[in-house]
């Protein structure tokens, strides 16, 4: 079958590849599109390490094809958005409602693949850009029929993520200030779930000038082009002269990280949601915090998959949640070399591969 594998060295469309039948507690789905996301290039390029050889992907969303012993709540013919989190359901951050703490979906890499008899490891417990997968029950997700895999796919990452930071994480209450630093993907989905949440002033600021109409679209009351304000903090504080109440840090740069702490207001959290290198430091002012500021981290939108993306297909077919918005262009997965050019140069909100 047909996948995209990083083999250390380079990424590799094969048409090659084996996976196994589901066992216990598990289920295969074969996928029918698949959103190439940063994580997917931050493995090429060593920001997030990971074993090697590996199958990757980790936003889709396809048909059960089959289903192992144990599982009830999905059958072959359902439409399914994948899940990353391969959560055990009984440890205590699973019951607490915490399952992106799970140690379980954590750093433990499966290698339910082959090729030419090799092994090759699953990325995010997932590896959506493969015709066929095999994840744990819990990571799909049962969705209507009637909605659109290629806009299905990104429930299970980008959505999840943004709009999750938004109303799980932040917990953004109406008439709140936001600050989104970073239009691509997951900013998107923060503003839409700003949007959501019926916040008040929202700011959205990218160095991409042709990002602006997307941003109001999404939700953005203010749009800042960076690389036109000699001074971005003051550009902010034009808009919200007392500061934001949340300022989302989407890029994964630590200077940036550092102008969101800076911006928020008495009470405000910056919430991180860009992915740096694994060993980046950033520095804030210590006297800044006493006034009850916060830094939050942020795993996946602190999200319940199974409640989130099923609400979250919800309020797309109520009209609240934007998701065909956010496909830019589809690709074969043959395509895919095309589809990360188009990613990396920000041509795109979202490359969507198909098979």
């Amino acid at each position: 079958m047909r996948g995209v594998i990083f083999d250390g060295a380079r990424l590799r469309y094969v048409d090659d590849l084996e996976v196994r039948e589901p066992g216990p507690g598990e289920v295969r789905v074969a996928i029918a599109a698949a959103g190439l996301c940063h994580s997917d290039l931050s493995v090429v390029d060593g920001t997030i390490p990971y074993p090697v050889p590996v199958v990757l992907g980790h936003e889709g969303a396809g048909v059960v094809e089959a289903v192992g012993p144990g599982v009830g709540h999905v059958a072959p013919g359902d439409h399914v958005a994948l899940s990353t989190l391969a959560n055990c359901g009984a440890c205590a951050d699973c019951d607490r409602g915490r399952p992106t703490m799970c140690r379980s979906a954590i750093g433990r890499p499966g290698q339910p693949f082959t090729r030419q008899g090799q092994p090759l490891y699953a990325f995010a417990a997932s590896s959506a850009f493969a015709e066929r997968t095999v994840v744990t029950a819990v990571q799909a997700v049962r969705i209507p029929a009637r909605l659109p895999l290629t806009s299905a796919a990104l429930l299970g990452c980008g959505v999840v993520t943004g709009v999750g930071a938004v109303l799980n994480r932040a917990r953004v209450d109406r008439g709140d200030s936001v600050l989104v630093i970073g239009v691509g993907g997951v900013g998107l989905n923060v503003l839409q779930g700003a949007r959501i949440a019926a916040a008040g002033t929202v700011v959205a600021v990218d160095t991409n000038p042709a990002k602006r109409q997307m941003a109001h679209r999404f939700g953005a009351t203010h749009f800042l082009e960076a690389g036109t304000e000699p001074d971005l903090g003051a550009a902010v504080r034009r808009i919200l002269p007392s500061g934001v109440d949340h300022a989302f840090e989407c890029v994964g740069d630590t200077r940036l990280i550092r102008q969101a702490v800076d911006l928020l207001d008495r009470h405000g959290q910056a919430v991180l949601l860009g992915v740096p290198s694994a060993t980046a430091e950033a520095s804030f002012r210590v006297s800044s915090m006493y006034l009850d500021k916060s830094i939050l981290g942020c795993r996946y939108g602190s999200a319940r998959p199974q409640h989130d993306i099923a609400r979250y297909a919800d309020l797309y077919a109520d009209g609240r949640l934007l998701l065909d918005e956010l496909v830019s262009r589809t690709y074969p997965v043959a395509d895919f070399a095309k589809a990360v050019e188009d990613t990396r140069h920000g041509r795109v909100a979202r490359a969507v591969l198909t098979f």
